[in-house]
């Protein structure tokens, strides 16, 4: 009772004193110690920065398929650097190939609460329910590169044209053989890239699809008879894996001294197997026209020492300020259109129609590739991500890859 008693008294001293500030004409509380006091138009200017550090200090994760490609270690430092320089955080990830590993890396993305994630897919139709996730997390996704299949998780797709990269080697191999004026038969062989990789498909159809008239008038013979993608496919893009396919069609279609003018590879990895397999097995006295992509240093060297004879190159920078400008305007709450191209200078096509993933149309980004030969590799170098070695003959790379 005691207790109590002590208790009322001291609730009922503290209203009067309470009441007694209140009345108080000169008092009032200072605005730095009151919490839910309303800002001054000061205090709100000082508030401003601090909003917008906020924003700068989104965090963008960046899922790479691979470590073992110098494409993807080029373009993964390469966004990265982008991205904080544009002032986000990035959390990037390689998954060495291995889908469930890259399903686990974009979960722990998620967990870690990204406020966007930017993927390369090792397998297009392998994430879905991991985007799922994403989606009900409200993380928006950009597909880069590669379009990844079966989920209207996707917001936008940011990569070339593909079927011109392919296109654009059966253009080459075209005007090389001058095959609307030469009699021919040449001999040609193809090797496609990895089926999991929806791109690889729009290679092989851009290169076989301006060929296929020679090859149907027998102007361009195929001795394999290997015609169809998935005859010639080659798995994760491996080299080894090119290198042994090619040896293997060399020992059983070329040994009898058989030319092969022309080893159409889809990029640069499974062009550096098959140059190899040239170069040890081939039993021809000529030099075969030998397509890639992707501008790998290695090929590059290849280039210069006239083992490979092109490279379609896709510009990463381009791709970059591309992807970085539409994710600024996601990550700003807008909505990116055709008109987010005009500010800048990479060629590009916005386009809302032609690459479906099965779910829906992926708004995409196209960018356009362009062919390099030994003679025109000054513009990689114009690109500032490659240098002229000490000796102005090979080139370099001048973007980490580590």
């Amino acid at each position: 009772m005691k207790q109590s008693a002590k208790k009322i008294t001291a609730a009922l001293l503290c209203m009067t004193m309470a009441a007694a500030f209140a009345g108080c004409g000169d008092y009032s509380e200072p605005a730095a110690t009151t919490p839910d006091s309303t800002p001054t138009a000061e205090s709100k200017n000082e508030e401003a920065p601090k909003e917008e550090a906020k924003d700068e200090a989104k965090t963008v994760g960046i899922a790479m398929p691979t470590k073992s490609l110098e494409r993807w270690n080029r373009d993964g430092e390469y966004l990265k650097q982008q991205f904080e320089d544009a002032g986000y955080q990035v959390e990037l990830k390689y998954s060495d190939n291995d889908t469930n590993q890259q399903n686990n890396d974009i979960q722990g993305m998620i967990a870690d609460g990204v406020d966007l994630l930017l993927i390369v897919a090792i397998d297009g139709n392998a994430l879905t329910q991991t985007l799922d996730d994403a989606k009900g997390a409200n993380i928006p996704v950009i597909a880069y590169d590669r379009l990844i299949m079966n989920s209207d998780a996707v917001s936008y797709y940011v990569s070339f044209d593909n079927y011109t990269v392919g296109k654009l080697q059966g253009e080459f191999v075209r005007d090389q053989l001058k095959l609307d004026s030469e009699a021919g038969p040449f001999n040609i062989e193809f090797t496609a890239g990895d089926p999991a990789d929806n791109n690889a498909g729009y290679f092989f159809n851009g290169a076989y699809d301006t060929l296929k008239e020679y090859i149907d008038s027998e102007k361009l013979v195929i001795p394999s008879g290997k015609k169809t993608f998935e005859q010639v496919a080659t798995e994760g893009w491996s080299t080894d894996k090119a290198l042994e396919n090619m040896q293997n069609t060399l020992a059983s279609y070329y040994s009898d001294g058989t030319v092969l003018d022309v080893a159409l590879c889809s990029n640069d990895s499974t062009a550096l197997g098959v140059a190899q397999a040239i170069t040890s097995d081939y039993a021809g006295t000529n030099t075969p026209i030998v397509t890639g992509q992707d501008g790998d240093i290695a090929n590059l060297r290849n280039i210069v020492d006239g083992i490979q004879t092109m490279t379609v190159y896709k510009n990463v920078s381009d791709e970059a300020s591309v992807t970085l400008e539409v994710s600024k305007a996601i990550l700003a709450g807008n909505t990116p259109d055709a008109g987010l191209l005009s500010s800048l200078s990479a060629e590009a096509s916005y386009d809302t129609e032609s690459y479906n993933n099965g779910v829906k149309n992926v708004p995409s980004y196209l960018l356009v590739p362009y062919v390099i030969t030994k003679d025109s590799l000054q513009r990689l170098v114009d690109t500032g991500l490659y240098k002229w070695d000490s000796e102005n003959k090979y080139l370099e790379s001048t973007a980490s890859t580590t």
